[in-house]
């Protein structure tokens, strides 16, 4: 029994640790309707007695009509799916009929390949059905399609199609509902590792301080990919909007709240105060030394205790969290919220405990968002006051979205896409027929997909070379599997199935390990059309780099997109959303109006995902550029900084319109009137020619008198919150805590300048009256 229990045990934990990797299993289920479409169709096709040209062409319109279409509701996935019909059929008609006639068929192929991208401008229908139509011309391609294979291949596509119906609604069905659970469950998994982690830190010795620390950091960064994922799933997964909006609130509060654990705990656990912000953001920061050893040995033996408590309540998300025995471990840790029981301690140790009461409160906001109120009959006053807060903040929950304003012309991305992409083409076609009369549409296929969801050259470049890299890889796989199949062509269609699973189970990970499934896929479907030969994949090779080559040159020539022309564009955009939360969080905090601070820190989390993707090209290990790099890596490590504390100071003033315990402070007001003229400038200083004109405007018009193009430094927070009333004192928990946070940010805002090229104004008594320092950009 004791066996049974522990492999029980075992067993649970590695499926917390998958469910955290994977959130809402979403790459798990794709992979297995993906290869249930694929081995149905085949199934079928086979009973019909299909021969195997026609089989491969069958599993791989199952694989298209299975990965393409990403419609929220079911109803809207029917539709996609029944026009996808359409335009496969239309796409294989005309694949066969123009084969034979190479000119006309290779325009026809570029203006399908224009009009595939250019749909993708009409949202997920659009895109879908772009993909289908070229996906499904390609395969009439690959299988040299003729009119008089056209019946059967035309029956392969309904029959594969319908394969994919039966796996999407009936067998493998996409439903909210079940996606929505396993999203809480993968949150619930990665939120546990992490206190686990922080919890590690806490007790490790002082020879593995630093290994605790990258642990630390590594855990906190996969809980902000995967609330991002969460509260991506959320929106695109969910019809009831309100309930997505609910818990994606939740998860960003409770995000906020553990990444806040794990700052106050190094600096509880280190030897001196430092900015251990960065030390979670920046792998090359300086790590703070270890506490000594016999620092508060009793009140740390407390706090590794109420930590491991944290992760109790967690972890009892995963069943009830009910119980007389959770309710008083509850109560006692949102008891730290209000200073009860604080041990005497330093302020750092003392803050973690805070810290450690903020979760839990976090904590309950996820049960309340999951689960409903449930039982409130053990509460404590702590506790009561906590949900009365919670609740407040779900009642005032009105969402208000804007539409933002849409480019047009050639300054539209999926024009602009497009266009690039159809040069590539036809580049790739002219030279691919060099290479190979037969299969040329490799190289138009690399064109194509180099080109999906890259904004930039840089990154289209950095693709290509991981689509070249896996395709070598492949093709050495693809030569050992092909030896060892022979011609068993049910083993290899079996082997098919495992590669395309691994291949949809890995592309949101790695590009290249992807590029490599498939290659070695390929080499399994040349063996089973009998066309394998090693020279065949050594041709993989050649046309994959000739596409990748004629993707970057019209990258380079068609309406470029320079890499820091776009990585300055998203910076501007981080910066400009940086600057809203920041005033708007500092103003509700002064007594302003309430706004919905959550929504505006998560658009920020958004901008700052899309840039740090975006300047991956500026911080690849192989990039030449070392110094560029450092500073791409200085700057998105400053930012997260900054929209840490950010988050922070929001989730403090969502509680100012409810809370009983967090009062506005009219004092803050002046330092928004500083963050907001300081990010108007960096904003200047990076933001196009018309946008830096208004960014510099509306900071001239926040300054009074004096130079109004220098970043203020000044005095520092604390010391004008004194100037203008009584000073804050420590003890004074939740103006101290925000203190600390204002501060930070000013400093990381002031540290951005430097990077950024944009001057320093003087600190008093440092130079002359008006001095500035102008440093050189170092732009990113």
């Amino acid at each position: 029994m004791t066996g049974t229990t522990a492999a029980r045990r075992h067993l649970a934990a590695f499926w917390d640790r998958y469910a955290a990797s994977d959130p809402g299993l979403l790459r798990l289920m794709a992979g297995l309707r993906t290869v249930g479409a694929i081995g149905l169709t085949l199934l079928v096709l086979s009973v019909m007695g299909i021969p195997v040209p026609q089989m491969v062409a069958g599993a791989m319109g199952a694989m298209v009509s299975t990965f393409a279409i990403r419609d929220r509701a079911v109803r809207d996935q029917a539709v996609t799916l029944g026009f996808g019909l359409v335009a496969a059929l239309a796409s294989v008609t005309l694949g066969a009929l123009l084969n034979p006639h190479i000119v006309i068929g290779d325009i026809f192929f570029i203006l399908l390949i224009f009009g595939a991208a250019y749909a993708r401008r009409f949202g997920e229908r659009g895109t879908a059905l772009g993909v289908i139509s070229f996906q499904v011309y390609f395969v009439a391609l690959f299988v040299h399609a003729t009119p008089a294979t056209l019946p059967k291949l035309c029956l392969t596509v309904v029959l594969a199609f319908a394969s994919s119906a039966v796996l999407r609604f009936v067998l493998v069905p996409a439903r909210p509902e079940h996606a929505l659970a396993r999203l809480r469950q993968a949150f619930r998994a990665r939120i546990a590792q992490l206190f686990g982690t922080q919890l590690a830190f806490l007790e490790a010795d002082p020879d593995e301080h630093e290994d605790a620390i990258a642990d630390l950091r590594r855990d906190t960064a996969r809980l902000h990919e995967t609330a991002l994922m969460i509260q991506a799933g959320l929106e695109e997964g969910m019809e009831d909007e309100r309930t997505a909006e609910l818990l994606q609130r939740r998860v960003a509060a409770a995000e906020i709240a553990a990444e806040r654990l794990g700052v106050l705990l190094l600096g509880a656990g280190s030897a001196e105060r430092s900015d251990t912000t960065l030390t979670l953001h920046l792998p090359d920061a300086p790590l703070p030394a270890p506490a000594p050893a016999r620092r508060d040995e009793d009140v740390m033996r407390l706090l590794r205790s109420e930590v491991r408590a944290l992760q109790l309540l967690v972890t009892r998300l995963a069943t009830d969290g009910r119980g007389t025995g959770i309710a008083q471990v509850r109560n006692r840790l949102l008891g730290y919220r209000d200073d009860d029981n604080l041990p005497q301690a330093s302020t750092a140790v003392q803050d973690a405990f805070r810290g450690v009461g903020e979760a839990a409160r976090a904590v309950l906001g996820l049960r309340l968002a999951m689960e409903g109120p449930g039982d409130t009959s053990d509460d404590a006053p702590e506790t009561t006051r906590s949900r009365e807060e919670i609740e407040a903040e779900d009642a005032s929950l009105a969402g208000e979205a804007e539409a933002a304003e849409e480019p047009t012309g050639l300054k539209r991305r999926t024009t602009r896409a497009a266009l690039q992409v159809a040069a590539g083409s036809g580049l790739a076609i002219a030279g691919g027929e060099f290479l190979s009369t037969q299969r040329w549409y490799w190289a138009v296929l690399t064109c194509w997909v180099v080109f999906l969801n890259t904004s930039s050259t840089g990154e289209i470049l950095v693709r290509g070379y991981r689509r070249l890299l896996g395709t070598v890889g492949g093709v050495v796989a693809g030569v050992l599997l092909a030896g060892l199949v022979g011609r068993h062509t049910w083993t290899a269609f079996a082997l098919v199935l495992v590669l395309i699973f691994a291949m949809f189970f890995t592309a949101p990970v790695s590009y290249a390990l992807m590029s490599f499934f498939v290659t070695a896929m390929l080499g399994l479907l040349y063996t089973l059309l009998h066309t394998y030969s090693a020279s065949v994949l050594v041709l993989r090779i050649e046309e994959t780099a000739l596409g990748t080559a004629c993707g970057i040159v019209a990258a380079v020539l068609v309406f470029p997109v320079r890499t820091d022309l776009r990585t300055d564009q998203l910076l501007s955009t981080v910066l400009a959303r940086l600057r809203d939360v920041a005033t708007a969080a500092v103003e509700q905090l002064s007594g302003g109006p309430a706004v919905d601070l959550v929504d505006m820190a998560r658009d920020l989390d958004t901008a700052l995902d899309e840039l740090r993707r975006s300047a991956g090209p500026l911080t690849h290990p192989f990039t030449p550029l070392r110094v560029r790099r450092r500073t791409a890596q200085y700057v998105v490590a400053l930012l997260e900084t900054c929209a840490y504390h950010v988050r922070s100071l929001a989730a403090t003033a969502e509680l100012v319109p409810y809370s009983r315990r967090v009062a506005a402070d009219p004092r803050l007001a002046a330092v928004g009137r500083r963050l907001e003229h300081n990010l108007d400038l960096l904003i200047a200083g990076v933001a196009p020619a018309e946008e830096a004109a208004a960014a510099k405007e509306a900071g001239s018009r926040t300054a009074e008198g004096g130079a109004v193009d220098e970043i203020e430094t000044g005095p520092s927070i604390a010391s004008m919150l004194e100037e203008s009333g009584s000073p804050v004192v420590p003890s004074q928990s939740v103006t101290y805590r925000v203190l600390r946070h204002l501060q930070r940010l000013d400093e990381s805002v002031v540290a951005l300048a430097r990077p950024l090229g944009v001057p320093v104004a003087a600190a008093p008594g440092t130079g002359s009256p008006g001095g500035s320092t102008r440093l050189p950009p170092a732009r990113v």
